[in-house]
């Protein structure tokens, strides 16, 4: 079915903050077990082992250059929107890790949950209108151009991703993330759907 009307800014409100809020759960089980991941958020994660650098900030900047892109390509809203998406998954990365610890976590489920978490905080925002930036904005774009679905299109550019994460994470390590970003992707692939519905 086709979204037929807009949000209220009460719901985009809550829509952006339970996105926000379950994509950053997601990425401190996935530090916590030294998983890698796909998208720009991948890209981040990439980044911060080799570097050592927080996450958080280092996902912040790997987006300002696709924020111009989205303006330009898909509006003012969509991108502010976005903007404060990744400010506040940046800001609850570097925050939640103290609010939550695990004392057990097989590294195949914890995978398999960042994914599920992952998926419907991305579901979240794209019908609210927003992204996690990066990949994301591109994604939609070629969904919203050509048709196809923005789980395939990150799928591809995650691939990529995973092939130069094997320089830095060993190919078990390697295996079991990539099993994560499927089941994202997968989630995205098969919830969002043009032909039900278009961020707005």
């Amino acid at each position: 079915m086709t979204e037929t009307h807009r949000h209220s800014l009460i719901e985009d409100a809550q829509g952006l903050a339970f996105g926000a809020t379950m994509a950053a759960f997601g990425i401190v089980i996935l530090t916590h077990l030294g998983l890698v991941t796909g998208q720009t958020a991948g890209l981040a994660v990439l980044i911060s082992y080799a570097t050592g650098w927080a996450f958080g900030p280092v996902f912040f900047v790997v987006n300002i250059p696709f924020y111009l892109i989205g303006w330009l390509r898909i509006g003012g809203m969509f991108t502010l929107k976005t903007f404060a998406a990744v400010a506040a998954l940046s800001g609850l990365t570097m925050v939640m890790p103290g609010w939550v610890s695990f004392a057990a976590l097989n590294p195949v489920f914890g995978a398999v949950l960042f994914g599920f978490l992952s998926g419907a905080a991305l579901l979240a925002l794209f019908r609210h209108g927003a992204s996690l930036g990066g990949v994301g904005i591109v994604a939609l774009m070629v969904q919203d151009r050509f048709g196809i679905r923005a789980g395939w299109v990150q799928l591809g550019f995650d691939a990529v991703l995973f092939a130069v994460a094997l320089s830095l994470r060993d190919v078990q390590t390697v295996a079991i993330s990539f099993l994560g970003a499927v089941v994202v992707n997968l989630v995205i692939a098969i919830n969002h759907r043009r032909d039900r519905y278009v961020a707005t």
